[in-house]
C-alpha cells in the first residue's frame, strides 16, 4: 500500500540525487569555462583586432537594430552604432510602425530620403513601406527600413535581414551601446576557426548606471537600483559559467538577442527569426544547428568573453516580472516544439548532452523547487523533521550558489576591471549573499507563471520596457 510517508521518502531520496546531479553539472561547467577563459586570453593576440580592422579583405557586416517608438534615445544610439571602428560596414535601423517620432527624427537627424531599393523578400514579413538613405556622405552606412509593426522584434529582425547587403550580420537591439571594436571582435571567429562558424556571441553588461559621452562607454558604475543590482548579478554569472562553458563544449543554444552576429546564409536557410515566438534567439539557434546536424556540416558558436555591449534592464518588479515570465515561455515553447531532439543521437551533441540540459537543469528546476517545498511542508506538518540536519543541507546548498557566483565575480574583475571604484565591488559582493533569498524566488515565481501562461494558452504578449535614456558626461 503507498502510504503518504513513502511517497514523501521517495520524495526526498529523488531531490538528493538531484541535487548531487545539478551541482556536478554545475562544476564541470565551472572548470570547462575557466579553461576556455584561459584559452582565449592566451590566443587573444595571435590575430589583433587591429589587424582586422585595418584589413583591405575585411569581411562585411551588417548591423540590424529594430526600433519601436525609440524616439527618446534613437538619434543617440544610431550614432553610437555608426561609431565602430571597422572598415566594412552597414547600420540597418528598422523603424517597426513606431507610433511616436521615431521615424520623424530620424529623417531630419540624418538627411535622410525615401530610395529606390532592390528588396528580396527571402524571409516573409509585414509589408515593408520604404528605405531610406542620407544625403550626407557622413552618414553613408545608415540604412532606415520603414515597416509595418509586426509585434515582434522577430519580424522587425527579419525585414532588416531581408535588407543587409553582406554576408554577416548583428543582431541587437536599438537601445543597446556597442564598444567602438564590436564588429572586428565579434568577426574574429569566423576567421580563425577551421569549421564553419555559423554564429558568435559575447557578453553583456547593464547600462542603467554606466555614464557615456558621445555614444560610447565613459565610467561603469554598479547599478544603484535595486532590481538592476541583481540582473548584474545574474549577468557575470549566465556569460562567466555558462556562455563560456558550452563555447568550449561547442555547445551553445542561446546567443543573446542583445548582441550576436550570425552567418546570414544559415538564418536564411532556416528561414529567419520565428515571429510567433517568446524567444526568438534561443529559438533561432536551436533551429540553426538541427539544419547543420541534417547538412551533416561541422560548425561551431563561439563566445567571446569580454564586455562589448552595454543594455538596459527592467529596474522595477512589474516589468521585470513580465520579462522573465516571456522568457520562461519562450524556454518551454522552444523546448516543446523541437522535443525531437531529446537524446535524439541523429543531432549529435545538441540532442544527445545540450537540448536534456536545457530540459533537466533550466526547465525543470523551478517546477522542481516547488515541488520541493511542498513535500518539506507536508514532511514537517506530518512527521516532523530533523531540524539541524535540513540546516545543514541548506546552507550546503547555499554555499555552493553564493560559491559560484563569488567565483565569477572574482573572474569578471580579474579580467575587466569593470568597476570604477572598490565600494562599488563591495556592494556588488554583498547582494551575492542576498540574492537566493530575494532575487531567486522571484525568478522561480516569474517562470512557473511563463509555463502555465504557455499551458493555458493564454495571449501572447511581448511587452514593453519604458526607455529613461542614458546618463550622459559633460
Amino acid at each position: 500500500m503507498i502510504t503518504l510517508e513513502r511517497i514523501i521518502n521517495s520524495s526526498e531520496f529523488f531531490f538528493g540525487c538531484y541535487s548531487i546531479f545539478y551541482i556536478l553539472v554545475y562544476i564541470i561547467l565551472a572548470i570547462s569555462s575557466f579553461y576556455e577563459i584561459k584559452k582565449y586570453y592566451i590566443n587573444k593576440y595571435f590575430l589583433h583586432k587591429d589587424v582586422i580592422i585595418k584589413s583591405n579583405n575585411a569581411l562585411g557586416v551588417s548591423i540590424v537594430a529594430p526600433a519601436f517608438n525609440e524616439g527618446l534615445t534613437i538619434i543617440s544610439n544610431v550614432k553610437s552604432l555608426l561609431s565602430q571602428e571597422y572598415p566594412k560596414f552597414e547600420v540597418v535601423i528598422i523603424n517597426d510602425g513606431s507610433t511616436d517620432d521615431t521615424l520623424e527624427k530620424l529623417i531630419s537627424e540624418f538627411d535622410l530620403v525615401k530610395v529606390d531599393f532592390f528588396y528580396i523578400e527571402k524571409i516573409k514579413t509585414e509589408p515593408v513601406k520604404g528605405h531610406y538613405r542620407s544625403t550626407n556622405p557622413i552618414y553613408n552606412k545608415l540604412l532606415v527600413v520603414d515597416k509595418v509593426n509586426g509585434k515582434s522584434k522577430a519580424d522587425a529582425s527579419n525585414a532588416g535581414i531581408n535588407s543587409t547587403k553582406y554576408s554577416l550580420f548583428i543582431c541587437t537591439d536599438v537601445d543597446c551601446i556597442l564598444r567602438r571594436d564590436t564588429i572586428a571582435m565579434l568577426v574574429k571567429p569566423f576567421l580563425e576557426s577551421d569549421k564553419k562558424v555559423i554564429a558568435a556571441g559575447a557578453a553583456l553588461r547593464i547600462s542603467n548606471s554606466c555614464t557615456f559621452k558621445e555614444g560610447m562607454l565613459y565610467e561603469s558604475h554598479y547599478p544603484n537600483n535595486f532590481f538592476a543590482r541583481f540582473q548584474e548579478l545574474e549577468y557575470i554569472r549566465s556569460f562567466i559559467f555558462g556562455r563560456m562553458a558550452w563555447s568550449k563544449l561547442n555547445g551553445l543554444l542561446l546567443v543573446s538577442g542583445g548582441l550576436g552576429i550570425f552567418d546570414k546564409d544559415t538564418v536564411n536557410a532556416v528561414g529567419g527569426y520565428w515571429n510567433k515566438s517568446l524567444g526568438e534567439d534561443l529559438e533561432l539557434i536551436t533551429r540553426m544547428r538541427m539544419y547543420m546536424h541534417e547538412q551533416k556540416k561541422d560548425f561551431e558558436i563561439k563566445y567571446i568573453p569580454e564586455s562589448l555591449c552595454w543594455t538596459q534592464v527592467p529596474d522595477d518588479k512589474k516589468v521585470f516580472i513580465r520579462q522573465r515570465v516571456r522568457w520562461a515561455r519562450g524556454l518551454i515553447q522552444t523546448l516543446v516544439l523541437h522535443r525531437k531532439l531529446f537524446f535524439n543521437p541523429k543531432y549529435k551533441k545538441t540532442g544527445l548532452i545540450v537540448f536534456p540540459y536545457y530540459v533537466f537543469c533550466e526547465l525543470i528546476v523551478p517546477v522542481l523547487e516547488a515541488i520541493g517545498l511542498v513535500v518539506l511542508l507536508l514532511n514537517i506538518y506530518f512527521f516532523g523533521i530533523n531540524i539541524p540536519f535540513l540546516l545543514a543541507v541548506s546552507f550546503a546548498v547555499y554555499s555552493f550558489y553564493v560559491l559560484i557566483t563569488l567565483s565569477s565575480i572574482f573572474l569578471d574583475q580579474m579580467i575587466h576591471k569593470q568597476y570604477s571604484n572598490l565600494k562599488e565591488v563591495i556592494q556588488l559582493i554583498l547582494m551575492v549573499f542576498i540574492e537566493p533569498i530575494i532575487y531567486h524566488p522571484l525568478n522561480v515565481y516569474a517562470s512557473l507563471k511563463g509555463y502555465t501562461h504557455f499551458l493555458l494558452q493564454k495571449e501572447k504578449k511581448w511587452g514593453e520596457m519604458s526607455r529613461k535614456g542614458f546618463k550622459t558626461a559633460n
